[in-house]
């Protein structure tokens, strides 16, 4: 009798985790944020830059894709109140020929801060001077103060944020009120200035070979789940999810990071993932194949075409978040969240897609 208790508490289970799970949206609904086909999209960059180093990436993998003309960096906000996570933006935004986007770092709160950014930024040339300068006169805004002001300076709906980090920033910004930046409250603005968040959070596993994932409790709500929770909750407009399994299994090329990397903005790449490497992976180093988690986040709003064979997306549905960061999907017709869905042929296409933009010169 105990046997047959625990196989139908099981199959309960298994009955309520499938029907948690997305299905997959119509074919060609994929999600093109641009406002005319040759747009560039207008982008925010919300990251915890200076943990792992896939944030780095992703940093690159924008500016690669700005210098294709495919997106416009209006601003950097940071949910790592280390200073030298805003200063390593600042001299990746400088190296990459753009010093003068603004940063917005949190001012204060918990962070396991990594130290390849300190390194990074440590490194001379032969004559003394720092290999990649901080530029001159750099000085981090609040960031709630920069996301209002970059959302009140913004047409109506042209705004994308790619978030990879907490919703510690985009919480705070729900929160706020009017003041003298707009009279509108950071929900109002919101609502009306952005046309999607793309989010690197959570563990939605729809390929039915990814089942071991569904449970994961996944970092980036783990950092600050009541953010997580509000964020999914009240964010009045569409959000699309990448889980953790999307990136953790479209990883990083060991041959790309030791060929490809020659260029002064694709170097610094290089280096702060050897910096990287040192302390957390240090018998593989330029080896170790890490995840893409974060650079999925920005490719997949970026890159929306059909016939580029990237992604798709699930079902719309509603997403939340329990106090132990366990990621739950209710689909709903009427929803405004959804899901990345890569499968194995996608998988390669956006491997190498997104490692070659961020190694180019």
């Amino acid at each position: 009798m105990k046997t047959n208790n625990v196989f139908t508490a099981f199959a309960a289970l298994a009955l309520f985790l499938v029907a948690l799970r997305p299905g997959l949206a119509a074919e060609g609904d994929l999600i093109d944020v641009r406002p005319t086909q040759d747009a560039p999209v207008q982008l925010i960059f919300d990251t915890d830059i200076g943990g792992d180093i896939d944030d780095a990436f992703a940093l690159g993998l924008i500016h690669s894709l700005c210098n294709r003309g495919v997106c416009e960096l209006l601003a950097v906000t940071i949910t790592n109140p280390d200073e030298n996570a805003g200063r390593f933006v600042a001299a990746c935004n400088a190296v990459n020929g753009r010093p003068d986007i603004p940063v917005g770092l949190l001012r204060e709160g918990d962070f396991d801060s990594d130290f390849y950014p300190s390194a990074t930024l440590a490194q001379k040339n032969e004559d003394g001077s720092f290999e990649f300068p901080v530029p001159e006169g750099y000085e981090p805004e609040d960031p709630v103060k920069l996301l209002r002001r970059t959302l009140a300076n913004a047409r109506d709906g042209e705004i994308v944020i790619a978030q990879v980090g907490s919703s510690t920033n985009l919480a705070a910004l729900l929160d706020s009120p009017g003041d003298e930046i707009s009279p509108l409250s950071g929900k109002e603005l919101a609502a009306k200035k952005v046309r999607l968040v793309s989010v690197m959070g959570g563990a939605f596993a729809i390929d039915p070979t990814a089942e071991n994932y569904r449970a994961h409790r996944e970092w980036n709500i783990r950092c600050d789940i009541p953010a997580a929770q509000k964020f999914a909750a009240e964010w009045p407009g569409e959000i699309v999810f990448t889980g953790y399994e999307v990136g953790d299994r479209i990883r990083m090329s060991p041959t790309n990071l030791k060929r490809d990397y020659r260029s002064p903005r694709a170097k610094f790449l290089h280096d702060a993932f050897v910096h990287w490497a040192e302390k957390n992976a240090p018998t593989e180093g330029l080896n170790h194949e890490r995840p893409t988690w974060d650079l999925t986040a920005v490719f997949f709003v970026a890159r929306p075409e059909e016939g580029r064979g990237y992604y798709e997306v699930s079902e719309r549905g509603n997403v939340a978040f329990d106090d132990e960061a366990t990621t739950f999907f209710t689909p709903d017709p009427n929803g405004k969240r959804r899901a990345f869905i890569v499968d194995e042929a996608a998988r390669v296409r956006v491997k190498e897609a997104t490692l070659n933009l961020c190694s180019e010169p």
